[in-house]
């Protein structure tokens, strides 16, 4: 019997085991320590992170306490409870009477260790040490204070991923304020959907950035979204491009070095704020509508960084840790964490394949990096490229490679244990901006499966629901977290009842957050990504997830890459397969053909499409993920709001008016 789909296990390579730790890996890890730990305080005897994840669900209250004692957070004041009410939700209050700021716990090392690299495209390395990075802060921190900054203030970044950007977000958190930022390739449009709405006080900009070899100015831009943003007392200007930028026409705006001069031996007054104060302000897309202002708190966005990093990541000071990100994208948030583990973050601003397809690798060489962070897309890229990075590169500190922004495949999985190294414990992750954090990610203790993500994130009450609403193993399922937890957003923008929040994530389970993904817990502990649930296909009333197509599609050597899309048609939906096919290569009717036979073989008939069309171009979001609802929009005749999310917009118009799709 042939299997229908990545719902069956047998008879198909879902599930082959890759990798193990070593036993020397498993007892130096921190997730044995936490191990140890709890069995101490709670006078336990766990064995397995199986045991561990079952208490940390079953006894959340003491699984967050003993995190945050694990991580030894700086508070001035410590929690009275650790949280009010397990069964609302939205709405439990998490650490209440605890004071404490996020700067401080982020910059608790002060000494001659390397803090922070800094690489682009075309400037010299920059390295900076946790006394450096404290002295920096404490500088800006003083001119933000005098230009009237404090706490539940906005301060914005509209930057490249550069030390300024992680200085700028220090100090204005060390004053109590909340920080939120856009990455330059933002258009004037995305970014008034943004900071048009939370109102900054202050804003940081560069005066361009750098791009696959070319400079982009940006600072035209900020003269047009200046007029539009009428609370801003202050524009501070980061030199990129050049040294001394025009900042004609900006009449708030002064450079960064004349905002905060440097002054040796300054302190930090560091605003202790309750646990639920603001932090971060973070953004939905925005390709469907107007974006989300998601509202993150100090406590929660502290905790849960902590426990991802120790224990999923095992990330320790001695470590160098990369993510390939800009500041728009989650990713940064969390790789900033990384501070307060004292590890040395590597920053990188440019693109990913400039000027070589391997230049990540190289950079991963370069600086000895341990914890490597990237995309799916990247690896399948890399793979598509025929790249052999361990052969290449010195790879030979690196021991953790992360993935995420989409499901990584099977095929990606093997080529990261084949042609980049044997013995790194290979994380996908996922989660969401919305919780700045992960549902499923590492685990160092386990081993890795191909095609699936380790396990559950502790004190998560992750869930496969079915369309009953049951919990459910090893069958698909709706993502679901049926539990609190603190990173939670606090709120969002201008929600004043709460409406838009509930809409978001509780209508479709009163009480219970649904996240929007299709998932499979498999019978290990394992999670299986499916995609995004609101951009299933629907033939003949089959529900069916995109990522099941892509993995096949790209799999196949002449394609690049694939966008999949339902279209009503006779009073039903039809599946439409866009395809990018690499070097020009030709779409013949013999492709088309080993196309459907390879979906309707390993997937089922349902998911054959009924076209297939050659596109030059597929469109993202800047944040590198697929845009299957915009695409919809355009075919169907219907507005695409918000193109600015978008990193190639222009890609939409090679989708409107086919003629294929009218027969």
């Amino acid at each position: 019997m042939r299997c229908t789909g990545l719902q069956c296990r047998k008879g198909t390579e879902m599930g082959k085991q890759l990798w193990s730790p070593s036993r020397e890996r498993v007892t130096n890890s921190n997730m044995t320590r936490f191990i140890e730990y709890v069995n101490r305080r709670r006078s336990l005897r766990f064995g397995s992170y199986d045991e561990l994840y079952r208490w940390s669900i079953e006894n959340i209250p003491d699984f967050w306490a003993d995190m945050w004692e694990f991580s030894g957070i700086l508070a001035s004041r410590k929690f009275d409870a650790v949280v009010d009410d397990l069964g609302k939700m939205p709405g439990a209050g998490w650490f209440r009477g605890a004071r404490l700021n996020f700067a401080e716990n982020l910059l608790r090392y002060r000494d001659e260790r390397l803090a922070l690299v800094f690489r682009s495209e075309a400037q010299e390395p920059v390295r900076m040490t946790y006394s450096e990075l404290f002295a920096r802060t404490a500088e800006l921190a003083r001119s933000l204070r005098e230009t009237g900054v404090g706490p539940g203030d906005r301060v914005a970044g509209y930057l490249p991923n550069m030390p300024e950007t992680i200085i700028a977000m220090l100090a204005a958190t060390s004053l109590g304020a909340v920080w939120s930022s856009c990455s330059p390739d933002f258009g004037i449009g995305g970014v008034l959907d943004r900071f048009g709405q939370i109102r900054p006080k202050v804003l940081f900009t560069a005066d361009g950035y750098s791009y696959n070899g070319k400079k982009i100015d940006s600072l035209g831009r900020v003269r047009a979204m200046a007029r539009e943003l009428p609370n801003l007392r202050k524009i501070i200007v980061v030199p990129f491009n050049q040294q001394e930028p025009d900042l004609d026409g900006l009449a708030t705006a002064v450079m960064y070095d004349d905002f905060a001069p440097r002054e040796h031996g300054l302190e930090l007054d560091f605003e202790q704020v309750p646990a639920d104060h603001p932090l971060y302000i973070m953004y939905s897309s925005g390709t469907t509508g107007p974006p989300k202002c998601m509202v993150q708190s100090v406590g929660g966005i502290l905790v849960n960084h902590l426990k991802e990093l120790l224990l999923h990541t095992d990330a320790k000071r001695e470590d160098t840790i990369f993510y390939f990100t800009t500041c728009g994208w989650m990713m940064w948030n969390w790789l900033v964490s990384s501070l307060a583990v004292g590890a040395t973050v590597v920053l990188y601003d440019g693109a990913a394949m400039y000027p070589e397809p391997g230049a990540l690798w190289g950079l991963a060489g370069d600086e000895q990096i341990t914890i490597f962070g990237t995309s799916a897309r990247y690896l399948a890229l890399q793979k598509k490229e025929g790249l052999r990075p361990g052969r290449d590169y010195d790879l030979s500190r690196l021991r953790t490679i992360l993935s995420t922004g989409s499901p990584l495949s099977p095929e990606s999985f093997r080529y990261v244990y084949r042609e980049i190294s044997r013995d790194v414990q290979l994380a996908s992750i996922s989660g969401g901006t919305d919780l700045n954090g992960c549902f499923a990610l590492g685990n160092p203790l386990g081993p890795v499966h191909e095609g699936e993500l380790q396990c559950r994130g502790l004190g998560m009450k992750v869930e496969a629901f079915d369309s009953e609403g049951r919990s459910v193993i090893n069958r698909k399922g709706e993502l679901v977290c049926s539990a609190p937890f603190p990173s939670m957003p606090i709120c969002f923008w201008d929600d004043p009842d709460g409406e838009k929040y509930r809409k978001a994530y509780f209508s479709t389970y009163p009480g219970v957050w649904a996240h929007g993904d299709y998932i499979r817990i498999t019978d290990s502990g394992g999670v299986v990504i499916y995609g995004r649930s609101d951009a299933t296909l629907n033939p003949g009333g089959v529900r069916i997830g995109t990522t099941e197509i892509y993995r096949l599609t790209e799999a196949i050597p002449e394609i690049a890459d694939s966008l999949a899309v339902g279209q009503k048609w006779e009073n039903d939906e039809r599946v439409i397969l866009f395809v990018k096919m690499v070097n020009e290569s030709e779409l013949t009717a013999e492709l088309k053909e080993k196309i459907r036979l390879t979906i309707r073989e390993n997937i089922s008939p349902h998911h054959v499409p009924a076209k297939i069309i050659r596109v030059a171009d597929i469109p993202y979001t800047i944040n590198m993920k697929k845009v299957e609802l915009a695409v919809k929009n355009v075919i169907h005749g219907e507005p695409v709001l918000n193109r600015d999310a978008l990193a190639n917009p222009e890609a939409l118009e090679l989708y409107r008016d086919l003629e294929e799709l009218r027969r």
